[in-house]
């Protein structure tokens, strides 16, 4: 569902506007000044906005003026008769202006000529990822605040030698971004070595890493160089640093402050020119208390953090990946065009994502191969039947105190979402049902980011 933020400081004419465009089936937010709507910005992506040219704290053409990198289709009111100024709007890059009064139909149409100018583009973008992605280059996907605050920070420590740990759960595309921290450094032209400590044995992740003289140990016939060798003058991505055994935790933590490496049973030392990235699932900083994780070594490796967000908090990157992947997937199989249906889309969206984007994109796969006509529809789009329980999917680190306010803010998340369902965000008749005040309501709603396609 597309997101249209509203803005107009006229009670009467936020009402009108919110009924008009909540029941042409847009999510809708609405704020009544300036200050409230950048906030509204800071956190969730609009697909359009529709704003007054008079408003208490700034004129809607100064909005749009400070606003407008953000390249956001930005549709101005007027019942001024200011039509110099929504003119000089135009020129400066706004979609439109309509004057008031507002008619609906019109409003509409307009509306909808935006989201259709974002969509070519959005198509455009997407096809340029999958163009780069076929030429072995790293792209972050996504419009969301949360990807692309992260994304930000990646563009700032890219160019540096400075060590960067990435947090997040499994499968929120980690190794993506340290592929791209890799691609956009002065190290690009150089090997770029990804080691996951969980995938391989303890007794052969040291000789991994860094390789041994021959004779060193039984079957050590020959001499064989460790990927932090062959790295040299390029980037070392240690996936999954958090399992990482406690004695190799030290050798690496060596590694680091020394630059220097030798192969095991050498004692030939050689220098070391390479960029560290770290990635972990696990809450470091609770393995560093429980003493599972040297605390020298990670404030060694949490230089840069960057905390990857799970799916299920980029719900306005669902639909987008989907449709990457389709793309993706319909070339790499050799099949025709292959549009969602609005079902099938509504599915994806509407699940919990506990693998986050690597199983939507095997979900995704999955669908392309077994579509039978010439869309993918809800039931190419398999999913498990039943969510995770609690005791699976839930994060239960920390005190007492900290989990079971976790769980309560859960429930109510879960309950408010159930109940805006069953009468359709009438928001009226929710706060009637749950008992509370209209007010809190709102705040409930503003606080857990729910909206009607959620």
């Amino acid at each position: 569902m597309e997101k249209i933020l509203v803005v107009e400081d006229n009670r009467s004419m936020r009402e009108m506007l919110d009924n008009i465009i909540s029941e042409k089936g847009y999510g809708v937010e609405i704020a009544e000044d300036v200050k409230t709507a950048l906030l509204f910005l800071q956190k969730t992506h609009f697909s359009v906005i529709v704003s007054d040219l008079q408003l208490p704290d700034m004129d809607g053409l100064s909005f749009f003026k400070k606003i407008k990198s953000n390249k956001i289709p930005f549709i101005i009111l007027t019942a001024y008769g200011s039509i110099e100024q929504a003119v000089e709007a135009i020129k400066e890059g706004a979609f439109d202006f309509i004057a008031k009064p507002v008619d609906p139909e019109y409003l509409l149409l307009i509306i909808q000529k935006a989201l259709e100018s974002t969509r070519i583009l959005r198509e455009n973008i997407i096809f340029k990822e999958a163009y780069s992605s076929a030429l072995g280059e790293s792209k972050i996907i996504g419009n969301s605040p949360k990807i692309l605050q992260e994304a930000e920070k990646l563009k700032q420590v890219a160019v540096t030698n400075t060590p960067v740990l990435l947090l997040g759960e499994s499968g929120t595309g980690k190794e993506l971004f340290a592929r791209a921290i890799h691609n956009l450094s002065p190290r690009k032209s150089k090997p770029f070595m990804a080691i996951n400590s969980a995938s391989i044995p303890d007794n052969l992740l040291e000789n991994e890493l860094f390789g041994h003289e021959k004779g060193s140990y039984t079957d050590a016939y020959v001499r064989q160089s460790g990927k932090l060798e062959l790295t040299q003058g390029g980037t070392f991505f240690l996936d999954e640093i958090g399992d990482l055994p406690f004695n190799l935790q030290g050798k690496i933590l060596r590694v680091i402050e020394d630059k220097k490496v030798s192969r095991i049973g050498g004692n030939l030392q050689q220098d070391l020119d390479i960029r560290f990235i770290f990635a972990t699932n696990k809450p470091i900083e609770q393995e560093v208390a429980n003493g599972r994780f040297r605390k020298d070594l990670y404030f060694r490796i949490n230089v840069f953090p960057l905390r990857l967000p799970p799916l299920r908090e980029r719900e306005s990157d669902i639909s987008l990946l989907a449709d990457y992947f389709i793309k993706k997937f319909v070339i790499e199989l050799n099949k025709h065009e292959l549009p969602l249906t609005q079902k099938a889309r509504n599915k994806l969206m509407n699940y919990h994502w506990p693998g986050n984007v690597r199983e939507l994109q095997n979900t995704i796969e999955r669908a392309v191969i077994i579509a039978e006509t010439d869309e993918i529809t809800e039931t190419d789009i398999i999913l498990p039947e039943k969510s995770l329980q609690l005791n699976e999917d839930f994060d239960f680190h920390g005190s007492l105190k900290q989990v079971s306010s976790r769980a309560v803010k859960l429930v109510e998340k879960i309950k408010l979402k159930k109940v805006l369902q069953e009468v359709n965000f009438n928001k009226t008749r929710a706060a009637e049902m749950l008992q509370i005040s209209y007010k809190t309501l709102l705040d409930k709603i503003k606080e857990y980011e729910i909206t009607p396609d959620s």
